[in-house]
């Protein structure tokens, strides 16, 4: 598929922005509101109908359009707002408000030394939203660094509601059928993994206990080359306390990802508020002069240091970089600052550009930081991805067997980025090959 695209006569398909089982993500402009830009998730009916169980394709899109309609009542900052949706020949089509920022992921990868603080902050915005999805009552079902965007602002935003489990017995059905694994297996609960019963809440609060212990430590509390083994250790070990990695972490922060671990659903907290609750005393207060520090960048403890303020930081500066002890000097390549200059390209659709930019970051980048560091492998990730959207097989495909190469040895050859990095060898693969 290639830009241009119209769908539903006025969403223009501009740049691809992502890819997944479920299907694509499109950046776009809505043309009945003046070229507003929007995201456009498609999906298509049969991938649909394989993970939901459904042979009837068009009750398949009937339910999917009242799941959209349920999730798009839920009205929170934390969550990306839904537009629009329905169908366009064989695929479903979701629109959404475009948010520029980070994913989380990536946003852990930019900072090598992420501050606890900062880790508190970010499960307090996403606990924050949660509240508001379970109050539908919907179940996320898939939280993980790829569903959540640190916007510039620091605010932290929820994606991906699209293949929640609608839990209401109204004229709302579920979409997603009890025992189909949807989600990603390293953030899934057990109990979604063994799939023997419906999920609750205390699935996505185990979800943002995987999510809080990786931003604490920089590892995930449970690893195996296969699903199966990964589930094994969910049930039958624990994981390395958080404070034997991370000393520096309160008790209270590492006792609390503890509990949102437990392989019992009733074991862990009652419910999202009870974890913002717990993460309340370790915010920081609004205006607190004694804790006070420059703004920087997608910092997720701003939205509770200077709420409602303007962002400080004029387009186009590059703030101080965050270490380990405050504040350091300048790095030779500013990680943010490029990606935000890629961004801007993308929307722009100077794919060749970005290619360029992104050609004469990485080299540079090897060349300071060495090329096991996140901030390497931030930059590798985009080059590659830049590179297949804009045909460039060749100059590709070194990328992704070094990213498979790495990503294969710390998470195993079953994890979903290594999986998806497969596909892409082999579509490069395909086109160099004819």
């Amino acid at each position: 598929m290639t830009g241009g695209r119209l769908i539903a006569g006025r969403y223009e398909l501009t740049e691809p922005l992502g890819k997944g089982a479920m299907g694509q993500v499109w950046g776009g402009r809505d043309l009945g509101l003046g070229g507003r830009h929007i995201a456009v998730k498609l999906m298509h009916s049969g991938q649909m109908a394989s993970l939901s169980g459904t042979a009837d394709l068009e009750e398949l899109r009937r339910r999917f359009e009242r799941e959209c309609q349920v999730t798009a009542r839920i009205d929170h900052p934390g969550l990306v707002t839904v537009y629009d949706a329905g169908r366009d020949d064989d695929e479903l089509f979701l629109v959404m408000q475009r948010v520029e920022g980070s994913d989380l992921g990536d946003h852990l990868a930019e900072h090598e030394h992420y501050p606890w603080q900062w880790s508190a902050a970010v499960a307090a915005q996403m606990c924050a939203a949660l509240v508001a999805v379970h109050a539908v009552p919907v179940i996320h079902r898939d939280l993980k660094p790829g569903n959540a965007i640190v916007r510039p602002d620091g605010r932290v935003i929820i994606l991906d509601l699209g293949i929640a489990a609608v839990a209401s017995v109204g004229d709302t059905t579920r979409l997603t059928r009890t025992g189909a694994l949807i989600g990603t297996p390293v953030y899934m609960a057990p109990e979604q993994a063994i799939g023997d019963s419906p999920v609750g809440p205390a699935a996505d609060l185990y979800a943002l206990g995987v999510l809080l212990y990786e931003l604490l430590t920089g590892r995930l509390p449970f690893e195996a080359p296969e699903a199966s083994g990964l589930l094994y250790k969910k049930l039958h070990e624990l994981p390395v306390p958080v404070r034997h990695i991370s000393p520096e972490v309160p008790e209270a922060l590492a006792t609390l990802v503890a509990r949102l671990l437990d392989k019992e659903p009733t074991a862990r907290p009652a419910d999202a508020y009870e974890v913002y609750s717990l993460l309340a005393p370790l915010l920081p207060r609004p205006y607190d002069q004694a804790h006070s520090q420059p703004s920087l960048p997608t910092d997720p403890t701003r939205p509770f240091r200077e709420p409602m303020a303007p962002w400080p930081v004029p387009r186009g500066v590059a703030p101080p970089p965050v270490t380990a002890s405050g504040f350091g000097p300048p790095p030779v390549i500013d990680l943010p600052g490029t990606l935000e200059e890629v961004r801007g390209l993308l929307a722009a659709g100077r794919y060749t550009q970005v290619a360029d930019l992104l050609g004469r970051a990485l080299p540079a980048a090897v060349a300071e930081h060495g090329d096991p560091s996140p901030v390497v492998r931030t930059l590798r990730k985009q080059f590659a991805a830049t590179l297949v959207d804009t045909a460039q097989y060749a100059r590709a495909l070194p990328e992704i067997r070094r990213l498979i190469q790495d990503l294969t040895a710390e998470r195993g050859p079953y994890d979903p980025v290594v999986t998806q990095l497969r596909q892409d060898e082999s579509l490069c693969l395909r086109h160099l090959s004819g």
